[in-house]
């Protein structure tokens, strides 16, 4: 009798744990939930709707126009010049953090304490207090107003960070794995090349896209080192359609919901490698 009381309260506890755990999530869901509730209505209004109907109201009458004019005024310019800089410092920065985290996850060396914990003294660096020495090397370099000097600072920001959790990935590897990769002949290369970065895919996918949302809605460093529209990317999109319209909100939450959606397409797409990345790299071994 005592076992089935004990059940009893255990199941109890278990239908409140999950009716609160519940409750919970839909209310960070709806939370969550709201902002593009109200980008999404109110992007298909005119100019002027947003004062005389309710912001959250269904739309009357639906207004579809908002969407051709911002592609007209250039929009599809300023995304591919998005896409192509978060790619290319996606792939460099892999790359690097990749090479850097192997040795430090799997060598033994004099100053492999010294040059981590300089790795993890990087990531306290605020990124604002280098705008001024950026601006001035990029200058210097000739290579202000072009796209391809926001390479270094998205890379060099990020890799603190994408080391310091890629090497803690790959100290989860067990190290049976490279032991009898080496009985079998493969050296240092080889087994990084083979082992290590087939084995990391789902650490690497978690750097990518936790990396490529924050590269994706980067503002300052944009604003800072590109000046003319033809080199703007999509987080400086904004400021130029709210200067040419002058303040017609619907506008700009139009090319606010264009900006978000591929960021949101592409983490529904690749959250269960997200969150097995996270899962991973959480476990020690």
């Amino acid at each position: 009798m005592a076992n089935i009381a004990a059940y009893g309260r255990e199941k109890i506890k278990s239908r409140v744990s999950w009716a609160v755990a519940t409750f919970f999530a839909l209310l960070w869901f709806f939370i969550t939930l709201t902002p593009f509730a109200f980008m999404i209505l109110n992007s298909f209004r005119k100019q002027f709707d947003m004062l005389t109907q309710g912001v959250f109201h269904l739309p009357d009458p639906w207004f579809f126009e908002n969407y051709p004019r911002i592609i007209q005024n250039g929009f599809f310019g300023y995304f591919m010049r998005s896409v192509i800089i978060v790619t290319l410092s996606l792939i460099l920065l892999l790359v690097i953090s990749a090479l850097a985290s192997y040795p430090l996850a799997r060598m033994r060396f004099k100053l492999r304490s010294f040059i981590y914990g300089g790795i993890i003294a990087m990531m306290s660096i605020p990124m604002h207090v280098t705008l001024i020495p950026i601006f001035k090397m990029t200058n210097w370099m000739g290579l202000y107003d072009n796209l391809f000097s926001l390479l270094g600072p998205y890379v060099v920001f990020a890799l603190p960070m994408s080391i310091y959790i890629l090497t803690g990935f790959m100290m989860t590897i067990p190290k049976e794995v490279e032991e009898a990769a080496v009985i079998d002949g493969c050296n240092r290369y080889s087994i990084f090349l083979h082992i290590f970065i087939p084995l990391s895919k789902s650490g690497l996918s978690t750097l990518a896209i936790y990396n490529g949302v924050t590269m994706w809605n980067e503002f300052a460093f944009a604003n800072t080192l590109l000046q003319s529209a033809p080199q703007k990317t999509l987080p400086l999109a904004l400021g130029q359609f709210k200067g040419e319209h002058s303040l017609d909100m619907p506008i700009i939450l139009s090319v606010l919901v264009l900006s978000v959606l591929p960021m949101i397409i592409l983490f529904i797409v690749f959250q269960d490698k997200l969150v097995k990345g996270m899962m991973s790299g959480a476990v020690k071994g």
